[in-house]
């Protein structure tokens, strides 16, 4: 049997503030709030179970906040006990998630309302198809460093024309 493309669900993120995280993310790129910042502690409970499968004993604590994109893609927001930044916050070469990407078609008002906020612009907008089709990108920083991509038009509709001939 030919599997079948699976629905994209959420994406977990580690910040160093989960309070500027969450309104960064709300007030800058208008994602819905669907939990508020909420503490979980290791601990005999569900929820303290399942964090100890996942990160092992000796986690103690953290603070999450789950919110969610137009088209209902989550953003898990962990605050993690004494969390670090990585040495390289682009590390392209390690294997693993390097970034993620947002749709908007201002790309210019979204990435200047980033940098106000305290995040970069990494790079300046670029067209996939100059002269030719509307479609453009840019890399971005939020103020904790976590780079992600924006589009100003669909995954699907920017690539099935072959963006890279």
């Amino acid at each position: 049997m030919t599997p079948y493309p699976r629905s994209f669900s959420h994406i977990g993120l580690s910040v160093p503030d989960l309070d500027a995280a969450v309104a960064f993310y709300r007030d800058v790129l208008g994602l819905y709030v669907i939990m508020t910042p909420t503490e979980v502690v290791e601990d005999d409970s569900d929820i303290g179970r399942m964090c100890t499968d996942v990160f092992g004993l000796g986690w103690k604590r953290l603070r999450i906040a789950h919110l969610a994109t137009a088209d209902r893609i989550g953003i898990e927001l962990f605050e993690m006990d004494c969390n670090r930044p990585p040495e390289d916050n682009l590390d392209f070469r390690r294997h693993g998630t390097f970034h993620f990407a947002v749709q908007d078609p201002d790309i210019e008002g979204l990435v200047a309302r980033i940098v106000a906020a305290g995040g970069k612009q990494r790079m300046p907008i670029r067209e996939y198809f100059p002269g030719e089709k509307p479609y453009r990108m840019c890399y971005v920083e939020d103020p904790f460093g976590i780079v992600f991509e924006i589009y100003s038009h669909g995954y699907e509709l920017t690539y099935s024309a072959g963006a890279y001939d």
